[in-house]
């Protein structure tokens, strides 16, 4: 405050005259103010210099204790069933409730701030949030392991299957580990709930896929049989599977809030569970609708039980006895391709070896033996033509 501005008020509340305006415009303030500190000072003395708050004296939009207490129980009792905590969740729980008056999103946010549940943080940039998803369930189902330990310490795996459109876990069950067999087990099991999907997309773990590896996983031959396309992410690029991957995140919460089962049975039955509550809880996602109910409102696609082989072309390097490694088979081609360049085309099982422009063989892999010889005939062929070059 300023000296001369205390020392005037101070003696014109004495009883001195001055020209309070002149006073004013010199200073620059206006009369409304001199006179108000004027009446302050003849009412409290220097304390009447003092300034007040300017927070208002009314909070229309602030609750009482008794709404604080229903947000902190109702944090506290997701967070104790291993479920999502957040303001949204916390206001949908209390919706269920029937808790009134119910307090907004930001409400809830500002309680649980106050109340020191939430620690700032820095400011980040926002990210750009590009989401996609299929028009109709069973459009497309995304599979994806995650590892789990049991009790005893022994590592197994838990497959979950989601449907695209809708989130709905269509099949989460355990496995011993991540492999194509478990994986076509837990997806057949989806099957038998929910039918067969157009579409399956998993990443390139060797369990899944072998097509960025040049060939193809018992997996993928066994969905395209079933008539299932199938998709396979990029390499390093989890962001193709996001759905499962933050799916692995709820599923691993709620099973931190349990006791750790010690067989796959037991895992099994806890799972089970987890399924019937995550179809049945309300999705940010989703608009605040469940998986079920999105699901349901929409008529659900399923794939022509027809085989849908999708072809593919890869190069290998010929050996030195004619032989070409090809899908973990050794493909006999003969001696007068060795050290050449092969290109290896195939649908299925159904493969064609090409060396330059020439068609070096026409062959379909039998599955069961790792060496596909030559036929007899084109054996005493190739056997001929090197004989007749020495």
């Amino acid at each position: 405050m300023d000296p001369t501005f205390v020392a005037t008020i101070a003696s014109v509340a004495g009883g001195d005259r001055i020209d309070v305006a002149a006073f004013c415009r010199e200073r620059e303030i206006s009369r409304q103010t001199f006179y108000k500190y004027l009446r302050r000072f003849r009412a409290e003395g220097a304390d009447g210099f003092t300034r007040r708050s300017t927070a208002p004296l009314h909070h229309p939009t602030r609750f009482d204790g008794v709404v604080h207490e229903a947000v902190l129980r109702a944090r506290k009792e997701l967070a104790d069933a291993g479920l999502d905590n957040g303001p949204i969740s916390i206001r949908w729980r209390l919706d269920e409730m029937g808790f009134e008056p119910l307090p907004s999103r930001v409400s809830i946010h500002r309680i649980l701030t106050e109340r020191g549940q939430i620690v700032a943080e820095p400011r980040k940039r926002p990210k750009p949030r590009r989401r996609f998803e299929y028009s109709d369930p069973g459009g497309l189902w995304q599979i994806d392991g995650m590892e789990f330990y049991l009790a005893t310490g022994e590592k197994v795996c838990i497959l979950q299957i989601l449907d695209d459109h809708s989130r709905l876990d269509v099949g989460t069950c355990s496995a011993t580990s991540e492999n194509g067999d478990e994986a076509w087990r837990a997806l057949q099991q989806a099957f038998a709930g929910y039918g067969l999907p157009v579409r399956v997309l998993f990443d390139n773990g060797t369990a899944f896929s072998s097509r960025h590896r040049g060939g193809t996983s018992a997996l993928e031959r066994r969905l395209a049989d079933a008539g299932v396309q199938t998709i396979t992410s990029s390499i390093y690029h989890p962001q193709t599977c996001g759905k499962n991957e933050r799916s692995h995140q709820t599923l691993q919460k709620w099973l931190r809030a349990r006791a750790t089962p010690e067989t796959l049975e037991e895992l099994d039955e806890l799972l089970e569970k987890y399924r019937t509550v995550y179809n049945s809880r309300r999705h940010q996602s989703l608009d605040g609708r469940t998986p079920q109910q999105v699901y349901d409102a929409t008529p659900v696609v399923t794939a022509t039980p027809e085989p849908k082989h999708r072809p593919g072309t890869t190069t290998r390097k010929v050996s030195p006895t004619g032989i070409v490694q090809f899908d973990g088979h050794a493909i006999t081609i003969g001696r007068k391709w060795a050290n050449t360049t092969a290109t290896v085309h195939w649908r299925g099982d159904d493969v064609t070896v090409i060396i330059g422009d020439v068609v070096a063989r026409e062959l379909t892999l039998n599955r069961h033996v790792r060496s596909q010889p030559l036929p007899t005939t084109c054996q005493r062929s190739s056997e001929t033509d090197v004989s007749a070059k020495s």
